[in-house]
């Protein structure tokens, strides 16, 4: 019992004896390789044909799909249908934008939403697939 208690002690007292303060910790830091560009038209529903199919077939299922996918709740684009302008499906998108540094503008987002819904869906999801990225910690060590 008496060999444990010294062991806590001089480990107690070494840790006590380190004169380096840390002041601010490492942050990650992600690296994206990718466009500032949409990596597929709104159109290129050939890319993904069975997706698109999904999409035109069932287009309330895919949206929700899609969302929890991206990790908002599974029945928030059944909101869409309750006006002219689609909220959910405009802020996805304009949210995707901001998160993959694709640019573009509210404007343009508005009216692709509005006049080209089912198409504005797959082409985020193209995008989700293209842009899976694996987070990599730049720095980081094994503890």
């Amino acid at each position: 019992m008496f060999v444990i208690l010294k062991s806590y002690s001089l480990l107690y007292v070494g840790v006590n004896m380190s004169k380096s303060m840390v002041v601010m910790q490492p942050q990650p830091v992600m690296v994206s390789r990718d466009s500032d560009q949409w990596g597929s038209g709104i159109c290129d529903c050939c890319n993904d044909v069975p997706e698109c199919c999904f999409a035109y077939w069932c287009l309330p299922c895919f949206t929700c799909i899609k969302a929890k996918k991206y990790g908002e709740c599974l029945c928030l684009p059944l909101l869409d249908f309750c006006g002219i302008v689609p909220p959910i499906t405009m802020s996805i998108r304009v949210s995707m934008r901001q998160r993959y540094g694709i640019k573009g503008d509210m404007c343009n987002d508005c009216l692709l939403a509005t006049f080209c819904r089912a198409c504005v869906w797959c082409q985020m999801s193209r995008e989700m697939k293209a842009r899976d990225l694996q987070i990599t910690l730049v720095g980081a060590r094994n503890l």
